[in-house]
C-alpha cells in the first residue's frame, strides 16, 4: 500500500521493484506436497535490535520456482524469540508480516512483547523477510535513489506527465535487467507458498498468523489456499480483496483525503502552538499555497513532490501529526528549510529502493494493470477531482506497472470458509486499506468477528496501548475465543480509535511511513 519514498517504508513505505507470478505459479496452484525444505540452522542474530531481544536468526532455502523443486534455490531470512512457557502451555510458531509488500519483517519476531498479560510468551514468534526482501537472498534493487531530491511535480500538467512516465518505464525496465528470473516468481502466491515452507522448516502442523497490511492479505491468501495449516488468525488493518491491485490504490487517494483534512482540522485546533490558520479550511489553504511557492523555488532539494511526501504521514497515523506540524511550522513561519529536509529525510530512504522494487514486483503482477495509459489518466483526474491531495503521488508511484516487464497473473479468489478461527481489526476511517475491506473479510471468514476503532484515521494500530483493542487480542491469543459474531454487515465490537496526540506532545515520527505501534516495541519498526 502505497508510502512514501523513503521507507516507502514500514510499515510502509519503502519500496521498489520486481515481478511475479509465472504460469506455473497461477493462483490456485499451491506448494508441491513433496517439497520439504530443511530444518533452520539457528544462530544468535547480528542486528542489535534483535540480539538484545534474544532473537535467532536463520535461513530457509526455497525453490525460486515451486514448479521446478530441484532448480534454483533462494533463502527467506527468519528470525525467532521462543516461547517462555512450560511446555504444555506452548500454543506454537506465529508468524508476523508488516505489509508492503516489501516490507522486511525480521524484527517482528519481538511482537509478542507488545501482547497485553503476556499472551505472548505462549508463542515462538517468527519474524522473517519474504523472496527478494531485506536480508533474504537474492533482495531486488532496480534504481536505489529513485526516490531522491528533485523529483518532476506530481501535476501532471506542463510536460511533467512525460517526464514521470519516462522515469516509470526506465524503472520497469531496470528491474528487468537487475532481477533476472526473481522477476517472474515474486507474486503473493509465491511469497505464501514460502510461508508455508517455512512452516515445514519449523516442524509446525499449523500456524498461528499476524498481519499488518497487506499482511493481512497474505493471511486471506493463505488461508484460502491452505487452509487446515491455520490455527489462529490476526489481521489488522484489512486489504480488500476484490481491488488487488489498481482499483485499491484509487480508493486509497479517497480515503487519504478524508485523513488529511481531519490532520487539517486538528493542526487548526492548535493554532495557538503552530500558527498554520484557525480554520481547516485555512489551514488547508496554507498547504496548497505553500505547495505552490515551493514549485517555484524549492528549499533545498524539497520541492513540492517531496513536500507531499512529507504529509502523506498524516494519512496514515495520528501519531506523525505532531512531527508533521513543527515541520509545516518551522517552513512556513521561519523558513527553516534545515527542519524540512530533516523531517522529509526521517519519513524516506533517498538511497534504497528494496521495499518499492518488491512492492511493484507483487502488485504490477497479482493482477494485470491497464497498459493504456489513456485509461490511468482518465481515472486519475476523476479522482484527483474529488481527492487532489494524493492522487497523482500515488499515480506516479504505482506509474511503473504500465510498462512491468514480468506477466501477471489472477488474484486469488478468497474463501476462507476453511479457516475455523479468524481476528479482524480495523480503524473506521483507515486510509490504506479502507473500511470495506474489513467488512468484505468477514463475509468471507465466517469463523471471524471484527474490532472497529470507531472514527480512528489510523493504519493497522493494533497493539498501540487502546486497552479495549488490545486486551481482546491478548483473550483471543490466550483460549482462542472471539468476541460474539454480531448479527448484520457491521462490525462485531466497537472500541476507541488510536487517540489522536496532543499537539504540545513530542512528535512520534513524521515519518510517513504510517507506522503504529505493537512494533513500537522494536525500535525503529514501521510498516505499510
Amino acid at each position: 500500500m502505497r508510502r512514501i519514498p523513503a521507507v516507502l517504508t514500514t510499515a510502509a513505505l519503502v519500496l521498489a521493484a520486481a515481478f511475479a507470478a509465472p504460469a506455473a505459479a497461477q493462483a490456485d496452484e499451491p506448494t508441491p506436497p513433496d517439497f520439504q525444505p530443511a530444518p533452520v540452522a539457528w544462530a544468535p542474530c547480528t542486528s542489535a535490535g534483535l540480539a538484545s531481544a534474544g532473537a535467532e536468526c536463520g535461513f530457509v532455502e526455497v525453490p525460486l520456482d515451486y514448479a521446478d523443486p530441484a532448480g534454483t534455490r533462494i533463502k527467506l531470512a527468519v528470525s525467532r524469540i521462543k516461547a517462555s512457557v512450560p511446555a504444555d502451555q506452548y500454543q506454537g510458531v506465529m508468524l508476523v508480516n508488516p505489509g508492503g509488500p516489501g516490507g522486511s519483517g525480521l524484527a517482528y519476531s519481538q511482537l509478542g512483547a507488545a501482547v497485553p498479560d503476556g499472551a505472548g510468551e505462549a508463542y515462538d514468534w517468527i519474524g522473517f523477510d519474504p523472496r527478494g526482501v531485506g536480508s533474504s537472498v537474492p533482495a531486488l534493487s532496480c534504481i536505489p535513489d529513485y526516490a531522491g531530491y528533485n523529483r518532476p511535480d506530481y501535476q501532471p500538467e506542463g510536460g511533467q506527465e512525460a517526464e514521470w512516465l519516462a522515469r516509470a518505464e526506465s524503472y520497469a525496465n531496470a528491474c528487468a535487467a537487475n532481477g533476472g528470473e526473481l522477476l517472474d516468481h515474486l507474486s503473493t502466491v509465491d511469497a505464501v507458498t514460502d510461508i508455508d515452507s517455512i512452516r515445514k522448516a519449523l516442524g509446525a502442523e499449523q500456524i498461528n498468523w499476524y498481519g499488518f497490511s497487506y499482511g493481512t492479505y497474505l493471511g486471506q491468501v493463505y488461508g484460502t489456499l491452505f487452509p487446515d495449516n491455520v490455527r489462529r488468525m490476526v489481521l489488522d488493518g484489512v486489504v480488500d480483496a476484490r481491488d488487488v491491485w489498481y482499483e485499491a490504490n484509487l480508493n486509497q487517494d479517497v480515503a487519504f483525503e478524508h485523513n488529511i483534512q481531519e490532520f487539517f482540522d486538528w493542526v487548526a485546533e492548535a493554532d495557538s502552538v503552530y500558527g498554520l490558520g484557525a480554520t481547516g479550511d485555512e489551514v488547508e489553504a496554507l498547504y496548497y499555497s505553500t505547495q505552490d511557492e515551493l514549485r517555484a523555488t524549492p528549499a533545498g532539494p524539497i520541492g513540492p513532490s517531496e513536500w507531499n511526501d512529507l504529509f502523506l504521514g498524516a494519512g496514515y497515523n495520528v501519531l506523525s501529526w505532531p512531527g508533521i506540524a513543527d515541520a509545516f511550522a518551522a517552513w512556513v513561519n521561519d523558513k527553516d528549510a534545515a527542519a524540512l529536509k530533516d523531517a522529509y529525510d526521517g519519513s524516506t530512504d533517498t538511497t534504497d529502493d528494496n521495499g518499492y522494487a518488491i512492492y511493484l514486483a507483487v502488485q504490477c503482477t497479482d493482477a494485470q494493470w491497464p497498459t493504456d495509459w489513456d485509461v490511468w489518466r482518465a481515472d486519475n483526474t476523476r479522482v484527483d477531482a474529488e481527492a487532489p491531495f494524493e492522487t497523482w503521488a500515488n499515480a506516479w508511484f504505482n506509474a511503473p506497472c504500465a510498462f512491468w516487464p514480468a506477466k501477471a497473473g489472477e488474484p486469488v479468489e478468497i474463501d476462507g470458509s476453511g479457516v475455523e478461527s479468524a481476528l479482524l481489526i480495523s480503524e473506521t476511517f483507515d486510509g490504506a486499506t479502507p473500511f470495506n475491506g474489513a467488512l468484505h473479510a468477514r463475509e468471507l471468514f465466517p469463523n471471524s468477528a471484527l474490532i472497529e476503532g470507531v472514527g480512528g484515521t489510523t493504519h493497522s494500530s493494533s497493539l498501540s496501548g487502546v486497552a479495549c483493542t488490545d486486551d481482546k487480542i491478548a483473550a483471543y491469543l490466550a483460549t482462542g475465543e472471539l468476541p460474539e459474531r454480531q448479527p448484520g454487515e457491521g462490525s462485531d465490537v466497537q472500541c476507541d480509535p488510536l487517540p489522536q496526540p496532543e499537539p504540545t506532545a513530542d512528535a512520534e515520527g513524521g515519518d510517513g511511513s504510517g507506522a503504529s505501534t505493537g512494533a513500537r516495541v522494536a525500535e525503529g519498526l514501521t510498516r505499510r
